[in-house]
């Protein structure tokens, strides 16, 4: 699933990015930013409508992603421990 489908405020997993063709600038900016695979990220508010922007944390940092964004970033429930 992607992280604009989940559930708020439970815990997933980053499992990879899948960008348009043409855009791998894309990739590049959300993996500076903290999304690369293994790392923990939940979305803790959606904006009006579910349609975004959306507050994400991703490890220790909190950010606003767009819809476009998080439609690409793919995520797997993490698992309790």
């Amino acid at each position: 699933m992607n992280l604009d489908q989940v559930n708020l405020g439970n815990l997933y997993r980053v499992t990879g990015i899948h960008v348009p063709k043409g855009a791998p600038q894309i990739k590049g900016q959300l993996e500076d930013i903290g999304f690369l695979p293994g790392e923990p990220v939940a979305v803790l508010r959606k904006g009006l409508l579910g349609k975004g922007p959306y507050m994400v944390r991703v490890g220790a940092s909190t950010f606003a992603l767009r819809k476009s964004e998080a439609c690409m970033i793919e995520v797997e429930l993490a698992q309790s421990v």
